[in-house]
């Protein structure tokens, strides 16, 4: 059954019913010791692309947010039975032109990484794609808040919602996930895995 480790901060790892394993947002936590075959940056920022933790095999696929948005087109990509979807990411301290978001469809589980955002409108987008998990920010300051990560779960459907990036500088910050009011979210602390379901 396909897996989903989180690292902390805005970090995670895909474990596929086949082996696959799938980094994204490389930065917090452990369990980087399994070989990556693929790797997944939202942007440019050190709290996300510390590809240097990861052991990489000789065919690892490294897709960074300038591989994902080219002249302002959001790609796809197929990567043996994984498909990658880049979607806008942006706020006052993200560069639309720098940043994205991924939709991971693995073993018909589709995950939502939205990297660092605030709300935007082309989330309503997303409920089209019957999204599992919504893997949203919420400190508040250098992405949405709580409130807002709220309001982008209302709109995007999802099965789950589960909150990320919490706090400036923290892996993980209960008070502030605690003030998501979403009827979907679920909490994840660093180090948890979660069997990835589609209901």
């Amino acid at each position: 059954m396909a897996k989903l480790l989180y690292q902390g901060h805005a970090s995670f790892r895909i474990y596929t019913n086949k082996g696959k394993i799938i980094y994204i947002d490389p930065y917090a936590g452990g369990g980087y010791d399994l070989p990556a075959d693929y790797v997944l940056i939202t942007h440019e920022h050190y709290d996300h692309n510390a590809i240097h933790m990861i052991t990489l095999k000789d065919r690892t696929i490294v897709i960074r947010a300038k591989d994902a948005l080219q002249n302002g087109e959001y790609r796809e990509f197929y990567l043996d039975d994984i498909e990658v979807k880049a979607v806008p990411a942006e706020n006052s301290h993200h560069n639309r032109a720098e940043c994205v978001g991924y939709v991971i469809t693995v073993d018909g589980i589709k995950i939502y990484h939205s990297g660092d955002t605030d709300y935007l409108p082309e989330m309503s987008e997303l409920a089209k794609l019957n999204i599992n998990y919504a893997l949203l920010p919420i400190d508040g300051y250098y992405t949405m808040s709580p409130e807002m990560a709220t309001k982008a779960a209302e709109v995007i459907k999802p099965k789950h919602m589960i909150p990320m990036h919490m706090k400036p500088g923290m892996l993980f910050d209960y008070q502030q996930a605690m003030k998501v009011t979403s009827d979907v979210a679920m909490l994840m602390r660093p180090g948890q895995t979660i069997d990835l379901v589609e209901e």
